[in-house]
């Protein structure tokens, strides 16, 4: 999850200050780059527990430990809570998975380059503190009051209005874990036209991605638990936006869709404000009272732009965030394909072209059914499975289109290997792990943090 935004404090004064923001996000496609979110959970190695924030092996150990290359920290009421080097950063989720927020970078082998980079010197921290880490979408073992927490305010303030609107929302907080990649358009059009792909597409990432089968210890009944998690987090900032799809859609109607979902806080002088439920309405109008008088600034809206969690989001870019965290070449195959069905106008034709067609009611159907069947949930006739071959057809043509090569002449391609050994075994990873819990595992998941730790 965001931090508080570096957006000005200029107030908001004029409604088109806030389709601004995306509308400022518009670049020529030779400045569209690509940034890669990934997080993973921290575990002890000698007990497997999460690392709490605090003490000799804990989490503010491990990223005062990363200073050493380069990373400067940032911190909250004196404590270090995140790290910035260069356009990246690195941060913390509210019970202490660690996210890196990779820079802008122009190919895939910059991104992945950048992910490895990053894992090892993670690696070499950790060793020294016995932690390890692991990339799944759910966390396998431990209990939600099993969790730490971080102290940062926001999670205060979202730990307390959770359970006022979703049965999951703690769940999502302190027990998920993802892998998503942010992407440029050039105009409003543009964005409109990757918003839709994307959208009706996510499912099938979803299912590609599909790594979170364990709950506590034992199977749960889904291939993406984490997924599944969003339908019962917070119904008014989640979801799969319909009105996307309806004729006139762009900057003004995600506005209103923004300004539709309620508050969690705002960022003043370095504190939150506890804002949860309120309007933002009411903030433009003055009337928010937590803040008597006061009018939001493009920092509170950039903050509040974070707030919101569709599978697809959009802020001066767009975010996909369908997918379940896993090991390192799934997290360089993530941007691979969605780079490749977006950044090239033959392939986003193409991906229109299978998906335009697609009813409200299918769309729904595909995000609902994913986390459990994820390639096996039935589709037209055919499966997801057949879909997801489709989906990364198209998106290898268009990163053979794209032609980046690295210093071997070796294009962006390779990275989908993966997701297409996935699609031709048809098991997804969850499934895999599946059939080693009941057979060389007996029925343990301990094994996981050993076979599948980065």
């Amino acid at each position: 999850m965001s931090g508080p935004s570096h957006a000005s404090d200029t107030p908001i004064t004029d409604r088109q200050q806030l389709a601004g923001v995306m509308a400022k996000g518009e670049k020529p496609r030779d400045a569209w780059r690509i940034g890669t979110e990934h997080e993973k959970f921290g575990f002890r190695l000698d007990d497997l527990r999460p690392p709490s924030f605090d003490g000799e092996r804990g989490i503010e150990a491990l990223l005062t430990g990363l200073t050493r290359f380069g990373w400067q920290p940032q911190q909250e009421a004196g404590r270090t809570i995140a790290l910035s080097r260069d356009s990246a950063s690195v941060s913390l989720e509210p019970a202490g998975q660690l996210e890196l927020s990779g820079a802008p970078l122009a190919t895939i082998h910059e991104t992945c380059r950048e992910v490895g980079t990053h894992l090892r010197e993670v690696r070499e921290v950790a060793d020294e503190l016995r932690l390890g880490f692991l990339g799944m979408g759910f966390q396998p073992k431990w209990r939600r009051d099993e969790m730490p927490w971080m102290p940062k305010g926001r999670y205060q303030i979202m730990r307390e209005y959770m359970p006022k609107v979703g049965a999951l929302g703690l769940d999502m907080m302190t027990r998920t874990c993802t892998v998503q990649v942010n992407l440029d358009y050039a105009s409003e059009a543009d964005m409109v036209e990757k918003f839709r792909v994307s959208l009706a597409l996510q499912p099938i990432a979803t299912a590609l991605f599909a790594d979170s089968p364990f709950t506590e210890g034992q199977p749960n009944g889904y291939l993406s638990y984490r997924s599944h998690i969003w339908t019962d987090t917070d119904p008014d900032r989640t979801g799969m936006l319909d009105f996307v799809f309806e004729d006139g859609f762009g900057y003004e109607r995600y506005v209103d869709y923004l300004l539709d979902v309620p508050m969690y806080f705002s960022y003043r002088e370095g504190r939150y404000i506890d804002a949860s439920g309120k309007s933002f309405r009411d903030f433009l109008q003055g009337r928010l009272d937590v803040l008597p008088g006061a009018l939001p600034t493009l920092r509170d809206w950039n903050d509040h732009m974070t707030t919101a969690f569709p599978e697809v989001r959009l802020k001066s870019f767009l975010e996909m965030r369908g997918a379940d965290g896993g090991p390192w070449n799934r997290l360089c195959a993530l941007p691979a394909f969605w780079v490749g069905i977006l950044y090239d106008q033959t392939a986003l034709d193409a991906a229109w072209d299978l998906v335009k067609d697609f009813t409200m009611e299918e769309r729904h159907a595909l995000r609902d059914g994913v986390p459990r069947h994820a390639l096996k949930l039935p589709f037209r006739g055919g499966s997801v499975r057949e879909l997801a071959r489709e989906a990364l057809k198209i998106s290898a043509h268009g990163l053979a289109r794209r032609a980046c090569k690295n210093a071997k002449s070796a294009d962006e391609t390779r990275f989908l290997d993966p997701l297409l050994e996935i699609v031709e075994s048809g098991q997804t990873p969850a499934e895999r792990k599946l059939e080693l819990f009941n057979g060389e595992w007996y029925g343990s998941v301990d094994p996981v943090f050993c076979e599948f730790a980065y």
